[in-house]
């Protein structure tokens, strides 16, 4: 098991990469940024923006897909008042809409934008987070699917040419081993590392055709095809990060969690993160207990980089609330699939990883936290 020399991002995360010295691919990302051309990748950008208003059969030159939270506000105000771009927004309206995140979204809609709000069916919806809870303790990984294949098809129906996302993992991740690379190409969203298995898996559930999975994957080859074009944003834009982006959002409205909301309900420490579906907290435990990392893993590890938080710090912060779940999340995810919480736990001790190992009195002892 490796950690992080930087940061303390763990080799157990699917498609991580370190180099000869110890470095995790995200850190490298953090130092590369360093080097680059801003000015020639903003042209670059500024580029595009133009082939894109020139290019369009539509009323817009771009389409975003928006949850309402930090990155996607930051997306869709860049793209149009920096970049002069009409936008088309869609959301993809998660299971368990939360009250902040449809306040989010009513921001968006109120800063200026056209917006189309999609809702996958919700009873095929149901049956296929139940699959994924109990084949891959990933009750999150059929919404993904729709989440990104939205955009794209909303782009391809209405003829819009550019598709803005927000960032690539492979970069900020440090996730390049996955197919998505490290480069500006968002056309490649399908071989994201929850993607990556095909949205045809879902034609084996019993009851689901192939018309029920519409909203769940986008026609690539036909859009690269008509020269369409797909970019994450954070490839191009040297302010970019997770910080930035919520305070930026926070000033043109966006909502987070209270000051004194609990770190622990939730498994972190920072108020702006997963405010759109309650069902993301307990994907963040499912993860904990398949990787040995939760949310606070993830987050300590960007503040190091971005040098707000002290690797000692980190490692206290995560020691505290990494897998924490609030009881409350736990008992509406099990009320939606229709499970009892005995069942949702034997179900979770199924996947636990490698990892994790038996201590004498007979509890779990994280192999991660031992080597701090």
């Amino acid at each position: 098991m490796k950690i992080c020399k930087k940061c303390i991002q763990p080799d157990t995360r699917p498609g991580i990469f370190f180099n000869q010295d110890g470095i995790c691919g995200a850190c490298i990302w953090e130092n590369t940024k360093k080097n680059i051309d801003w000015d020639l990748r903003e042209k670059e950008l500024k580029k595009i923006s133009e082939w894109a208003q020139k290019s369009t059969e539509s009323n817009y030159d771009c389409v975003i897909g928006v949850s309402g939270g930090k990155d996607s506000t930051k997306q869709a105000l860049t793209a149009r008042d920096n970049l002069g771009l009409r936008c088309l927004l869609v959301n993809s309206e998660p299971e368990g809409i939360t009250e902040i995140g449809s306040s989010n979204i009513e921001n968006l809609k109120k800063l200026g934008f056209d917006v189309i709000s999609l809702r996958p069916n919700p009873k095929v919806t149901k049956l296929l987070v139940k699959r994924d809870f109990f084949k891959h303790l990933n009750p999150v990984k059929i919404t993904e699917f729709s989440l990104y294949s939205s955009t794209y098809i909303i782009a391809d129906k209405f003829g819009i040419p550019l598709i803005i996302q927000g960032e690539n993992p492979g970069l900020t991740l440090g996730t390049s081993l996955t197919g998505v690379g490290t480069d500006e190409n968002a056309m490649k969203a399908n071989e994201l590392q929850t993607l990556s298995s095909g949205w045809e898996e879902y034609l084996e559930v019993q009851g689901i055709e192939e018309n029920d999975l519409y909203f769940f994957h986008y026609d690539r080859k036909n859009l690269e095809s008509r020269n369409y074009k797909a970019i994450w944003l954070n490839y191009f834009l040297k302010e970019w990060s997770n910080h930035n982006n919520a305070i930026f959002s926070k000033q043109h409205g966006l909502k987070w969690r209270s000051d004194d909301f609990d770190p622990n309900s939730i498994g972190t420490y920072l108020p702006y993160f997963q405010l759109d579906g309650d069902f993301t907290q307990v994907n963040q435990l499912l993860k904990f207990i398949k990787f040995g990392f939760g949310q606070c893993m993830d987050h300590v590890c960007y503040d190091i980089r971005e040098g707000r938080l002290t690797r000692e710090k980190a490692i206290e912060l995560v020691k505290l609330h990494d897998g924490k779940c609030s009881d409350e999340y736990i008992e509406k995810f099990c009320n939606f699939i229709e499970i009892s919480k005995d069942e949702f736990w034997k179900t979770a001790e199924k996947f636990r990883g490698d990892v994790w190992e038996k201590t004498g009195d007979g509890n779990w002892r994280n192999r991660i936290w031992s080597m701090f």
